[in-house]
């Protein structure tokens, strides 16, 4: 199991950038892959940025290129940086942990924090 705890959401200008992060209580290495979700109203939830633990990341269209998610090993912590950011990121992130055991995919949530892009 694990226990995944985000900061750093907010309000901010079109164009403007924040950085969230995501603390988790176990090693990163014995997770599979970190992923940051995000969910706008009357849409679902979209995997949009994620990192394995051997540090492939990978990114949606949508934010490649605005978008870096990082790791700092020693605080077991995820960081999403988003820059030239536009009001269509206005959602609800999640910061997503999946760990493998055997066949089994076990998928673990953060609280989710608010991101709002607006003038």
């Amino acid at each position: 199991q694990v226990q995944l705890v985000e900061s750093g959401g907010g309000l901010v200008q079109p164009g403007g950038s924040l950085r969230l992060s995501c603390a988790a209580s176990r090693s990163r290495y014995s997770i599979n892959r970190m992923g940051w979700y995000r969910q706008a109203p009357g849409k679902q939830r979209e995997l949009f940025a994620s990192i394995t633990s051997r540090g492939s990341t990978n990114y949606t269209d949508s934010v490649k290129g605005r978008f870096t998610i990082s790791t700092d090993n020693a605080k077991n912590t995820v960081y999403l940086q988003m820059n030239s950011l536009k009001p269509e990121d206005t959602a609800v992130y999640y910061c997503n942990a999946r760990i493998q055991i055997l066949t089994t995919m076990y998928d673990y949530w953060g609280q989710g924090t608010q991101v709002t892009v607006s003038s």
